[in-house]
């Protein structure tokens, strides 16, 4: 596809958008070829483009881009983030951000850091796994492993949650989820955010234990905190002693390296009275050509 192909797409994409979060273009799933280094989203007035590594049609690309939004009647702002860059920047090329930006998901708001180095506070693909923990978490008790900005917490809260212990070694990543909590005008009651590192602190962990649902939601590979290949596994392993009898527990990986079996076969093997259910779907503006690399959100319920 040429570079008018894919602004005409873009473009065809934004009509049915509105003020909440939504990508607009994901050539990280493969099924655009030769344009896999980009991914677009409309977050209300913002049109923001991430370039994942250099391509020789970037300079024609962005320019086209930006008369988009220069005649669109729904954007005003316009940033661009080079990732393949030393330090990830952004550079926002037309009009100004609110100094605090957030967006909306499903009437919650979450902030958003579009001038960070990568990680910007919020990661969308995740919506139907927050989807999914709002609907059911009534009156549960809720440990939110590697909780980062604290969405789940939020969504969980939502749902009517009882209580959450939101778990993450950044003390910056949980400041932000406190402040999640607090853009929505939520009660801190019964609400925790506990800098530990999981893998060393299952004891604290489980004092304030039993949950009625776990969400592990972990980065793939953190060099010096989390490796999935040999880390999941040492959490799988505690599951039974922190999980209440009927537990429902979520458990995310979004490495394509490792497919849904990866996970499956290890707690059949370490934590055998969960039972897998379901893999959640991802959201259709993710799409992949292989959907086993793509982010996968996976339910297990706990049978005594």
């Amino acid at each position: 596809m040429q570079v008018k192909d894919i602004v005409a797409l873009i473009a065809k994409n934004t009509q049915t958008t509105n003020e909440e979060f939504q990508r607009v273009f994901h050539g990280r799933g493969g099924l655009y070829d030769g344009w896999r280094h980009l991914t677009v989203d409309s977050i209300n007035n913002i049109l923001n483009v991430a370039l994942y590594f250099e391509e020789e049609h970037e300079s024609e690309l962005l320019e086209a881009l930006q008369t988009f939004v220069k005649e669109s009647q729904k954007f005003d702002t316009f940033v661009v983030q080079r990732r393949y860059q030393k330090g990830a920047p952004s550079e926002v090329l037309i009009g100004e951000l609110p100094q605090d930006l957030y967006i909306l998901e499903n009437g919650m708001k979450l902030k958003l850091n579009l001038l960070s180095n990568k990680n910007n506070y919020y990661f969308p693909d995740m919506k139907n796994g927050r989807a999914f923990v709002r609907e059911i978490a009534n009156e549960k008790h809720v440990l939110n492993l590697f909780s980062y900005t604290c969405a789940f917490s939020v969504a969980a809260k939502f749902g009517g949650a009882k209580s959450v212990v939101n778990i993450d070694m950044s003390k910056g990543a949980l400041k932000v989820g406190m402040a999640n909590h607090s853009l929505n005008q939520l009660n801190p009651k019964g609400v925790s955010f506990l800098p530990y590192n999981i893998l060393k602190s299952f004891s604290n962990i489980r004092r304030k234990g039993p949950y009625d649902l776990i969400i592990i939601d972990p980065p793939s590979f953190q060099k010096g905190s989390f490796e999935a290949t040999k880390d999941y596994e040492k959490i799988i392993k505690k599951l039974p002693q922190i999980a209440s009898d009927a537990c429902i527990l979520l458990a995310c990986l979004n490495s394509p390296e490792l497919e849904s079996n990866f996970l499956i076969e290890l707690i059949e093997q370490w934590a055998p009275s969960f039972k897998f259910q379901k893999r959640l779907p991802n959201l259709t503006e993710f799409a992949s050509a292989d959907e086993e690399k793509s982010l996968k959100n996976l339910i297990f319920t706990r049978h005594i």
